[in-house]
């Protein structure tokens, strides 16, 4: 496929991760500590900083430089040795390092102790986060810097050092949720090492073929979607890709769609997981919730319906959407379908409506300058595609007369649309009860071009021509969100 995994990343843009962890290595220029190199987990609802990074020599911190791989993190001291971190489990953190030592030290604000197990191990443990560490000593010395103030450890530093200035250290971390089991960690470093590295090539293979000119591109996109993902876990019922494990370390309910149409060409299975893994915690009343992560889910937003048309589109490109998938999908998209038109339709026009920008992805649309609630042409569009669907899926399902029902659906729902939201040769959104129009210069109002040719040639051709005049949305990075020449622009 042309992928060699022989990239090397910027920790301040990318984390070192891998499939299935839950932590994650950062650099960050303003962290709880200052800038500096972090341990974070990625577990919950926002970001934590678990563990600030230090090398030191003679218990006194060294500057370092940090060097990081798909597969290895290597942080080489000023004036000579070297750490090395590898995550040879989804839970497990190895540390290996010659001539100097590590300390990871507690962030202040996050509550927390430590204690001794034995003469090699001691348990880190800080609730405030729900993450709990048992901390082994392979080789070398294990040496806690911890205080106790009646309930927590305000300050704990864990240090890993080589026994003698010529000799190595390995340590290991591995995380774990309320019982940790007896293991002896038996593979070397070098061992666990090439084990992941085996397994990132793995995934490389799956990768898809793109242009030489693409191939750098390529390389650092298989990789941050190989250490996006994470494993099944509380409401997280299969492996996911996270947004990121920087700063968006959740699932939101249309983000999975085109990771999924990333991947079914050449990993359907993990391309299905992601398509499926929302409507895992769909509601009875068939509505899917905005955001999963492994601690839970929220239902203060939505996000956009356009699940249709990314089954659509894999079903073209790929032949792994078989019968007992399609029959697995068919109830919760209907479902999630059918939500719209019983919970946000305005009963007097049968047009559906956002009730905030963010239920659109577009959370700062200038659609919504003036207020949260309207009816917009996008949402209809996404459905008359998701019921398009839903018609070819039920037909395949050997369903005809749902199919068919269907289609009368999404062909009403198309003359409905056109009728209230086209004026002579634009799009406008509408402001639900009183009707009245939302003129707007957002992008938003131009997402009814994916309806192709279910759309009038006269619309089509008129908003071709708006997207390709000079000055209007074309920049030399592609669209922009808003009319160029608009004063919110």
């Amino acid at each position: 496929s042309g992928y060699t995994g022989n990239i090397t990343l910027d920790l301040a843009r990318n984390s070192f991760s891998r499939y299935g962890s839950y932590v994650a290595f950062s650099r960050l220029a303003d962290g709880p500590m200052g800038n500096g190199l972090y341990l974070r987990s990625v577990h919950g609802f926002v970001n934590r900083e678990v563990l600030r990074i230090e090398l030191i020599s003679a218990g006194v911190s060294v500057l370092f430089r940090e060097t990081a791989s798909p597969t290895l993190l290597r942080l080489d001291a000023k004036g000579g040795g070297f750490v090395e971190i590898c995550i040879s489990e989804p839970n497990v953190v190895m540390l290996h390092g010659h001539g100097v030592g590590i300390r990871l030290t507690k962030i202040p604000e996050a509550e927390g102790f430590a204690f001794q197990r034995n003469h090699t191990q001691w348990e880190f443990n800080t609730w405030q986060q729900d993450i709990r560490f048992m901390l082994t000593a392979k080789q070398g010395n294990l040496r806690v810097d911890s205080d106790w103030d009646r309930t927590i450890s305000k300050k704990v530093a864990i240090e890993f050092t080589p026994a003698g200035p010529s000799d190595d250290f390995e340590g290991v971390m591995e995380e774990f949720r309320g019982s940790w089991r007896e293991r002896k960690y038996a593979d070397s470093f070098q061992n666990a090492a090439a084990g992941v590295e085996r397994e990132y090539q793995q995934w490389l293979a799956h990768m898809p073929s793109v242009p030489a000119e693409f191939q750098a591109a390529a390389e650092l996109a298989a990789y941050v979607n190989w250490s996006a993902v994470v494993g099944p876990q509380g409401s997280l019922t299969r492996p996911a890709m996270l947004m990121s494990k920087n700063w968006m370390n959740s699932v939101w309910s249309w983000d999975p769609c085109f990771n999924a149409m990333a991947l079914i060409r050449t990993d359907p299975k993990t391309a299905w997981d992601q398509y499926m893994v929302t409507f895992d915690q769909q509601n009875s009343d068939g509505n899917l919730p905005d955001q999963v992560n492994d601690r839970g889910t929220t239902w203060a937003f939505n996000k956009p319906p356009i699940h249709g048309w990314a089954l659509a589109w894999m079903m073209t490109h790929s032949q792994s959407i078989d019968h007992q998938r399609l029959l697995e999908v068919y109830g919760p998209l209907s479902r999630w379908t059918n939500w719209y038109f019983k919970f946000r339709t305005d009963s007097t026009t049968g047009l559906p409506e956002y009730d905030h920008g963010n239920d659109t992805g577009w959370d700062n649309s200038t659609v919504f300058r003036t207020g949260p609630f309207a009816e917009t042409p996008d949402l209809a569009s996404f459905l008359v595609i998701q019921m398009d669907t839903l018609a070819e899926v039920a037909h395949r399902l050997g369903r005809d007369a749902e199919s068919k029902e269907w289609k009368s659906k999404a062909d009403d729902l198309l003359t409905k649309l056109l009728a209230a939201y086209w004026k002579k040769d634009h799009f406008i959104a509408l402001r639900p009860f009183e009707q009245s129009a939302i003129e707007s210069d957002s992008l938003l109002l131009y997402i009814p071009i994916v309806l192709g040719k279910r759309l009038p040639a006269e619309v089509r051709f008129a908003m071709i021509a708006d997207l390709k005049k000079e000055g209007a949305f074309l920049t030399p990075n592609g669209l922009a969100t808003e009319r160029l020449t608009s004063p919110y622009y």
